[in-house]
């Protein structure tokens, strides 16, 4: 096992850290990789004093292309398909649980499990400098992990179902724990496949990598939630698949486990015994990376976090989204508490995903110049309107369904409603990118811009769980038809049900939830967003790490 440090590399710029991604609102790839240009060494200088003529005269009359390096670029792509699998699967759970009526408060728990992607700031060093050398610097963490998340997978598949369907309901707590470590593996996969990407394709070709990135795990996500859960539904399945109906879907959570399980581990296998790190044959050059010490980059961190101006940029960041936490995390569910079949919402997502590649270039052109929070300001208040209403949807949702289900027009409405928040959201997300990336000291760029996304992505999770969790707390039942009865507790709601009564819902938390947080929104908007556009007219100077 190698430590990498500073000082044992003399050559090559410093790779400051991995990005990260993470999964939800449509899987968005938030953390990019910061990439820079290795440096040649002392020999290939000299040979390249020797050849600098003829090898100029070459690039001139042709560049490479991306046809020589065609398998990096689709191994690459499917590496991060692979990633996005086990995130899919991870989002489809909670649907899954919603129609097995668990409580909002293990909701709340099993969130915990999109958690990994937003904290791998605290690992990334790790697996940036400590290496078995001679099996290669990414594969040392990229193989372990995928056979793992193989492991885990097929461990699943046989123990899934037990944890779905157990007499006392779903076991939450093991499923978190489970799918927790698979969301880890998968973060930690993230790493060593972003940094692979630098030294696997030419300098010519890096840029592929984060569309490699965004595709794969889109695409590794949609297999894992939207197809699965369409083909889990037997109610899909018969409607649109089958002649002849039947009782389950066409695969069975267990069966997709298990597929995907092996399919990890046989690919995985081939990747650790055919493909080699650094490949120097065809003319090209053996790159040498270089990475900063694991202690110095967790002091650079911290270094940058003490600046005033970040300090307070990352406080903001951290609250900004409170006002959309129910709307974002808990309508989805109500929707399917309220009979909207689980597969039908997602495969809602499919007519999004035109809508999610264009408006990040058509934001991007009011983005581009100094005061880029400018869009972020204005798309917030739309945002928290659309928050409201979809509290008027999930309101509205029952007394739209018939005895087929929900008509077209339904549909049609919550697609809109959803096509507007996206808007919103990309908004929001394209200006806090471009801020981040204009504020991040150059010198050590990768680090910087990181750091800045993760506490973006950290700004949207603890919302989220902390919003799940409030709902059953917020939740007003009383029995009806049995006298001396509450249903403050699910003990209570028994004795309720026991005695001859039933439990009425009469104050919903999501309701409340909804109109605190709008409220919270709009009080952050009017006080700390000015406050947030005021940082564009600091000081660049304000921005730089003073590092020695």
């Amino acid at each position: 096992m190698e430590v990498s440090d500073s000082s044992t590399h003399t050559n090559g710029r410093q790779r400051k850290l991995a990005g990260a991604r993470l999964p939800h609102e449509g899987i968005m790839n938030i953390d990019r990789v910061e990439t820079n240009a290795p440096e040649l060494d002392s020999e290939e200088d000299t040979q390249g004093l020797i050849r600098g003529s003829d090898s100029e005269d070459r690039r001139r009359r042709a560049r490479p292309g991306i046809r020589g390096e065609l398998g990096n670029v689709l191994l690459l792509l499917f590496l991060y398909v692979l990633q996005g699998i086990p995130l899919g699967l991870a989002g489809s759970i909670p649907l899954i649980l919603q129609s097995k009526n668990v409580s909002y408060t293990d909701q709340a728990f099993f969130s915990f499990v999109f958690w990994p992607f937003s904290l791998k700031l605290l690992w990334a060093p790790l697996v940036d400098a400590v290496y078995f050398s001679r099996f290669g610097r990414r594969k040392s963490w990229l193989v372990p992990t995928q056979y793992l998340l193989g492991l885990f997978m097929l461990y699943l598949s046989v123990t899934v179902n037990s944890l779905l369907q157990s007499e006392e309901g779903p076991n939450v707590v093991a499923l978190t724990a489970v799918f927790f470590m698979l969301a880890f593996l998968a973060a930690t996969q993230d790493i060593a496949v972003d940094g692979w990407a630098l030294t696997m394709l030419s300098k010519e070709n890096v840029g592929y990598a984060s569309t490699c990135n965004s595709v794969g795990q889109t695409a590794g996500y949609f297999l894992g939630n939207v197809l699965f859960l369409a083909l889990e539904s037997a109610d899909f399945c018969n409607k649109y698949l089958r002649i002849e109906p039947k009782g389950t879907g066409i695969i069975t959570l267990p069966d997709f486990l298990f597929f995907w399980g092996m399919l990890f581990l046989v690919t995985t296998t081939l990747v650790a015994v055919f493909k080699s790190e650094n490949e120097h044959g065809k003319g090209k050059r053996r790159v040498q990376e270089e990475t900063q010490g694991v202690m110095e980059t967790y002091k650079l961190l911290f270094s940058i976090i003490k600046m005033p101006a970040v300090f307070t940029f990352c406080g903001l960041l951290l609250t900004a989204k409170i006002g959309f936490s129910a709307a974002d995390a808990v309508t989805g569910l109500k929707l399917v508490e309220a009979g909207v079949p689980k597969e039908q919402l997602a495969l809602l997502a499919v007519p999004m995903v035109p809508l999610q590649i264009l408006l990040p270039l058509v934001i991007s052109k009011y983005t581009a110049g100094p005061r880029p929070l400018g869009i972020f300001y204005k798309a917030f208040p739309f945002r928290l309107l659309i928050g409201l209403e979809y509290a008027l949807l999930v309101w509205w949702t029952p007394s739209v369904k018939q005895e087929g289900g929900f008509p077209v027009y339904y549909y049609a409405l919550v697609l809109l409603s959803y096509a507007a928040h996206q808007v919103a959201l990309y908004s929001m997300y394209v200006a806090s990118m471009a801020f981040n990336a204009k504020v991040s000291d150059p010198i050590i760029g990768g680090t910087y811009m990181t750091l800045l996304n993760t506490v973006t992505n950290l700004g949207g999770n603890w919302p989220s769980t902390v919003a799940l969790w409030m709902v059953d707390p917020l939740t007003y039942k009383e029995c009806q038809g049995a006298v001396s009865q509450s249903c403050g507790s699910p003990e209570e709601a028994g004795l309720c049900v026991k005695e001859g009564g039933v439990c009425v819902t009469t104050l919903d938390g999501y309701y409340v939830e909804s109109v605190v947080c709008v409220v919270i929104g709009l009080a952050w908007w009017v006080w700390l967003g000015k406050k947030m556009r005021r940082l564009q007219e600091t000081s660049p100077a304000e921005w730089r790490c003073r590092v020695g």
